[in-house]
């Protein structure tokens, strides 16, 4: 049996085996990390990001965020003679106070943010935002009319535990000494006009050592309007990129996702993500993009699953057969890579492709159940019965607000 070595797409003859089990990534570093959160890099690209409100949050409101258990504030209603008698439980215990009480500041930014975008935002917090739990919202996405849609999302993502529990996972220091302890973290609540995108229009770019390497859509769909416009949607992003994010940013690698609306010359940076396992890297391996040579030149072909815009040079990969006088001309176009222009890989999923239709998997499917359900779930019938009352009370009182809200 061949060896390991020999079967692996090592770039040299030397490779060392350890790079075969793991991904070769560089050392993460704290700063990295903090120079992927929202707060650091929107003031730097503000005019070319999506209208939205950076709220800081003090230590009550992330306590309270990292707390067990879903306790939503109030309603806004005031308070009548019923609702007094129902002040205090059967056995005289206070009922539950407003979370609130211990932000109030925070909770009147978020009031007022509301009604600033329009009645209607979405929330992150510094590096992700609550996508896995939009099963708990009333419209099933990340669309907020209330401050409690939006408590309620960043209290059920495990996204948003990820960003308070583990943000320095897998990362070294800046400086060789390792005794220092990590950074603190300025946690922001982002508060984004909510905005009905098109998720064709969605793309995720890779960079390494400031040159934009390959291109993939977001959405794992077939969007067939996508192919006669790539070249001049790659257009776009390698001149955005380019002018805006090449030499401004700190780090030298990193991923970034941008929103290209109709008709198609505006390029709205969504999101920058750093260049480590933990960004997903959708329509590539990352083992591919860490070993893919910079690009110099493109040849498109469409007779394979992607849309593949090889690279020129002795280790290009081939994506498919190709004809003897197709690998010649092909050959000759890279002849001249002083001329040639420099060109992002930039892959679409055709109609034909299994992951165009992945319909038995729903997307964030394994972060559905929220670690309070598990807890209901495992007190027995009594637990999960009183849960699920309380659950559908709350989403009953959210479809009232709303309904009441589109009346007025």
């Amino acid at each position: 049996m061949p060896s390991i070595e020999a079967e692996a797409p090592a770039p040299a003859a030397d490779t060392p085996v350890e790079e075969l089990t793991r991904l070769p990534f560089p050392p993460v570093t704290y700063s990295h990390i903090l120079h992927c959160s929202y707060h650091d890099w929107q003031p730097r690209y503000r005019t070319h990001v999506p209208k939205s409100r950076l709220i800081p949050l003090n230590a009550p409101f992330v306590s309270y965020l990292r707390a067990d258990g879903i306790v939503l504030t109030p309603e806004a209603a005031p308070p009548t003679d019923s609702d007094n008698d129902d002040t205090f439980s059967d056995d005289g215990d206070e009922a539950e106070s407003d979370p609130s009480i211990e932000w109030p500041e925070i909770h009147a930014q978020v009031k007022s943010t509301i009604a600033e975008y329009g009645g209607k935002v979405t929330p992150k917090l510094n590096w992700s935002a609550p996508k896995d739990a939009t099963w708990m919202s009333a419209t099933n996405d990340t669309q907020c009319r209330t401050p409690n849609d939006i408590y309620l999302l960043l209290k059920s993502s495990d996204f948003i535990t990820h960003d308070l529990e583990h943000p320095f996972d897998g990362c070294v220091p800046d400086t060789p000494d390792s005794s220092l302890p990590q950074p603190e973290i300025p946690y922001h609540l982002v508060l984004r006009k909510y905005v009905n995108f098109n998720p064709a229009l969605e793309f995720r770019c890779f960079v390494r050592n400031r040159v934009l390497l390959c291109i993939c859509q977001r959405d794992q769909n077939h969007f067939d309007f996508l192919f006669p416009m790539r070249d001049s949607l790659r257009s776009r992003i390698q001149s955005f990129f380019d002018e805006k994010l090449k030499d401004t940013f700190p780090d030298p690698s990193f991923a970034f996702d941008v929103y290209i609306p109709p008709p198609h010359e505006k390029v709205w940076l969504i999101d920058i993500n750093p260049w480590a396992e933990r960004t997903d890297s959708l329509l590539f391996s990352w083992l591919e993009i860490l070993r893919m040579k910079d690009p110099v030149g493109i040849q498109e072909e469409d007779d394979v699953q992607f849309v593949r815009l090889s690279l020129n040079g002795d280790n290009a990969e081939d994506s498919g057969p190709e004809s003897e006088e197709e690998s010649e001309s092909e050959s000759e176009a890279g002849c001249n890579e002083d001329d040639a222009p420099l060109f992002p890989e930039f892959r679409l999923i055709k109609r034909d492709d299994p992951e165009a239709y992945s319909f038995s998997t729903p997307q964030y499917s394994a972060h559905k159940l929220p670690k309070e359900v598990v807890d209901a779930s495992l007190t027995g019938p009594g637990g999960m019965s009183e849960f699920l009352g309380q659950w559908q009370d709350i989403l009953a009182k959210q479809t009232q607000e709303s309904d009441s809200e589109e009346g007025q």
